[in-house]
C-alpha cells in the first residue's frame, strides 16, 4: 500500500512552490496523502512555512542518488516533478518510477529527453501498466487537449478534422529562471549533438519508430501572411514540443485523428502594416535567445534574464492569460473555429494548476488503459478535460 498518493518533487522550485500552494489550498494536510520533496531541507521548510503548514511531510533525496530517490518512489502512487532541466536531473527518477510501478507527470518541453524516455522505458511501462506523462503544463496540454476536444466533439456529429491550424491570438505572461535554464540547456545539447538536433527538426520526432510518416511540415521558421486567420503570423516558441505531442497522441491512438491529419502552430501578430511591424519586433528577441549558446551576445543576454527560483510575481500571474484559436478544416474543405482560453499566465499560474490536476487525475480517476510513455490526452482523456474545465481555469469551445 502506498504511503503517499502524490509527492511534489522539486517543491522549492518556482513552479513547485505554486503547485504546493495549490494543493494546500485545495486539500489542506489531511484530505489526501501528499508530501513535498527535494534536495534542500531548509528550502523545503521555508516553502512549507510560506504556503502550507508543518503537517505536510518533507522528503529529502538527490536527483542522482538512487537509494534516496527509491525510498520516495517506492511508497508513492504518483510523482509530480517540477525539477528541470529534465535532461540533466530527471532520467533516474523516471527509471525508478518504472522500476517501482509508480505513475509520473512533469512539465518538460525538452523533446530530445522525451524521445530518450520513449526509447528506454515505453515498453517496460506498458508491461507494468503505468503512465509516464510528460508535458503536463502550458506545453503541451492546451494544444494536446484542444485537439482531443475538437476531434471528440466533431465525431459526435460524424465529422472529422483533416487539418488544424492553431494560432495564438493573445498571450500575457513572464518567464522564470528555471524555464530559461531549460531552454539554454536544450540549445546547448542541440548545438553539441546532431542526434538531438535531428529529433528537434523532425515533425514526427516523438512518434513510435514505425509511425514516423505523414504530411506535416517543419514548424514555422519565418514571418508570413496567414490566409486562414487574415493576419501576419510568426514562429511560436512552444510549437516545437506541442506539435510533436499532438502527433504522438494521434499515433498512439492508432491514428484516431487519421493518418492524413495535419497540425501546425503559430503566433498571430495582427493585420496590415502594424501586424507586420509587430511580428518583426517580436521575432528579434526570440532570434537572440535562440542563437549559439556559447556566443558573446547570448551570454550577455543571459546575464539579464531571471535566475533559477526567480519568476513573475502574483500580480503578473493573475493578470496573465492566453487565447488559442484552432482553425479546423473539415473533409469538405469548410472551416470551423475552436478556442481554448486560459485564465492566468501560461507559464506558471496556468501551468501549476494544469500540472496539479494532471497528478490528481493520475492518482484518483478511472482512466483509459493506455500505458507507457504517453501524452496527456492519450493517458487521461475525458477525465483530464473535465478537471481542466472545472478546476484549472481552462475553457474549450467549438463554434460553427
Amino acid at each position: 500500500m502506498n504511503r503517499f498518493d502524490i509527492v511534489i518533487w522539486g517543491a522549492s522550485s518556482f513552479t513547485g512552490k505554486l503547485v504546493t500552494e495549490y494543493f494546500f489550498k485545495k486539500f489542506g494536510s489531511n484530505k489526501i496523502k501528499w508530501a513535498i520533496a527535494g534536495r534542500n531541507k531548509e528550502k523545503l521548510e521555508n516553502i512549507r512555512l510560506e504556503v502550507a503548514d508543518k503537517k505536510i511531510p518533507i522528503l529529502i533525496a538527490d536527483s542522482f542518488d538512487k537509494k534516496s530517490l527509491s525510498l520516495i518512489v517506492e511508497k508513492t502512487k504518483v510523482i509530480c516533478s517540477t525539477v528541470g532541466p529534465y535532461s540533466l536531473y530527471g532520467s533516474l527518477l523516471v527509471e525508478l518510477c518504472v522500476k517501482y510501478s509508480t505513475n509520473y507527470c512533469d512539465i518538460t518541453g525538452e523533446v530530445h529527453w522525451i524521445r530518450s524516455l520513449i526509447d528506454r522505458f515505453h515498453e517496460d511501462a506498458k508491461t507494468k501498466k503505468i503512465k509516464i506523462v510528460n508535458s503536463c503544463g502550458f506545453d503541451s496540454v492546451p494544444s494536446d487537449m484542444g485537439v482531443y476536444f475538437i476531434q471528440s466533439e466533431l465525431s459526435k456529429l460524424n465529422l472529422h478534422a483533416q487539418e488544424i491550424k492553431m494560432r495564438v491570438a493573445g498571450i500575457r505572461g513572464g518567464i522564470s529562471g528555471g524555464t530559461y535554464k531549460s531552454l539554454n540547456n536544450l540549445l546547448k545539447e542541440a548545438y553539441k549533438d546532431k542526434d538531438v538536433f535531428r529529433v528537434l527538426k523532425n515533425p514526427y520526432g516523438l512518434n513510435p519508430i514505425d509511425k514516423m510518416e505523414g504530411d506535416d511540415k517543419k514548424d514555422l521558421q519565418k514571418i508570413m501572411f496567414d490566409d486562414i486567420s487574415g493576419s501576419w503570423i510568426y514562429p511560436f516558441l512552444m510549437a516545437g514540443i506541442n506539435t510533436k505531442i499532438v502527433r504522438r497522441s494521434n499515433a498512439l491512438s492508432n491514428f484516431h485523428y487519421g493518418k492524413d491529419f495535419i497540425y501546425e502552430e503559430a503566433m498571430i501578430a495582427g493585420k496590415g502594416p502594424k501586424g507586420l511591424i509587430k511580428a518583426v519586433i517580436t521575432v528579434l528577441p526570440l532570434a537572440i535567445v535562440s542563437i549559439n549558446p556559447n556566443s558573446f551576445v547570448k551570454k550577455f543576454v543571459d546575464y539579464f534574464m531571471p535566475k533559477p527560483g526567480e519568476g513573475p510575481g502574483i500580480k503578473n500571474r493573475e493578470q496573465g492569460f492566453y487565447n488559442l484559436r484552432f482553425y479546423i478544416k473539415l473533409k469538405d474543405n469548410s472551416i470551423v473555429l475552436a478556442k481554448v482560453i486560459g485564465d492566468s499566465d501560461p507559464g506558471y499560474g496556468s501551468t501549476s494548476k494544469i500540472l496539479a490536476e494532471s497528478a490528481l487525475c493520475l492518482a484518483f480517476d478511472d482512466l483509459p488503459s493506455n500505458y507507457g510513455v504517453v501524452t496527456p490526452s492519450h493517458s487521461m482523456g475525458d477525465k483530464l478535460l473535465k478537471r481542466l474545465r472545472e478546476n484549472a481555469g481552462l475553457s474549450f469551445e467549438l463554434t460553427f
